[in-house]
């Protein structure tokens, strides 16, 4: 099967990250969420980069060990704010991983424990901040939402898939080669901007879930203990995917690297 058949609803998403944002058809340009390189047309990948001294990153402690993420705030501050300030206020102390599914992603941060609950630091939900420099790639964090507009409340995912498949890698090897050329004929948009050399490879060698990019707003990235995020998502699960012995978020502390 060829790159273009298999990649056809990111190709049409494509529109939606050009324009830096997009929710549910509707495209929004996001000033806050577009830094100068990438106005510039140049891509940056910051989840690909190592942090930097006096970053701020968070200690997930969990009943299966600790998880250190890091955060991206230029490019999707409300989610970022959200998490940070739930955490400081320890709203997500004693929750649970209430959906697990293994080799795709654990998610939690919902009170009522069943993925119906929970809300915003402004008790409203809010909008999605989706970027390309901003990728679902292995130890992503993201906000999980409804199918209901602007419904980014406080449950979040991270991404734990390891594979992407045989037939995604051979279609992103052929990709590679078609830098150049347009995602769709007269479309001005070229594979390079959104689907660059470094997003393909960062999917075939480690992993990650692409078809989600562009539908939920990336805001953190796994930094240390992917080992507890992978054992978390082996534990064994009822039919609805939750866990059938509960794993605990103990507590998240907000700290400089």
């Amino acid at each position: 099967m060829k790159f273009r058949r298999i990649m056809a609803i990111a190709a049409a998403a494509t529109l939606c990250f050009s324009l830096a944002a997009c929710q549910n058809g509707k495209n929004e340009t996001s000033a806050e969420g577009q830094n100068e390189s990438e106005a510039s047309g140049a891509l940056e990948l910051p989840q690909l980069e190592e942090p930097e001294a006096g970053e701020t990153i968070a200690v997930m402690s969990t009943s299966k060990g600790d998880i250190k993420l890091r955060f991206f705030p230029e490019y999707a501050p409300k989610a970022v704010e959200n998490f940070l300030t739930h955490a400081k206020d320890g709203y997500y102390d004693g929750l649970t991983f209430h959906r697990v599914i293994n080799e795709f992603m654990i998610q939690g941060g919902d009170p009522k424990g069943d993925g119906t609950g929970g809300e915003s630091i402004w008790g409203d939900g809010f909008e999605l901040e989706t970027t390309p420099s901003l990728r679902h790639f292995r130890g992503a964090l993201a906000m999980a939402h409804s199918s209901e507009p602007n419904s980014n409340g406080s449950q979040f995912y991270i991404v734990q898939c390891t594979d992407i498949g045989d037939e995604n890698k051979q279609a992103f090897e052929e990709a590679k080669g078609m830098q150049d050329e347009e995602i769709e004929d007269g479309s001005g948009v070229y594979y390079k901007d959104i689907y660059p050399t470094e997003v393909l490879d960062e999917y075939i060698n480690n992993g990650g879930c692409p078809f989600l990019d562009n539908g939920y707003t990336v805001f953190g990235q796994v930094i240390e203990g992917m080992e507890v995020v992978d054992d978390i998502a082996a534990v064994e699960t009822d039919d609805s995917d939750k866990p059938l012995e509960d794993v605990i978020i103990n507590s998240i502390t907000v700290e400089e690297y």
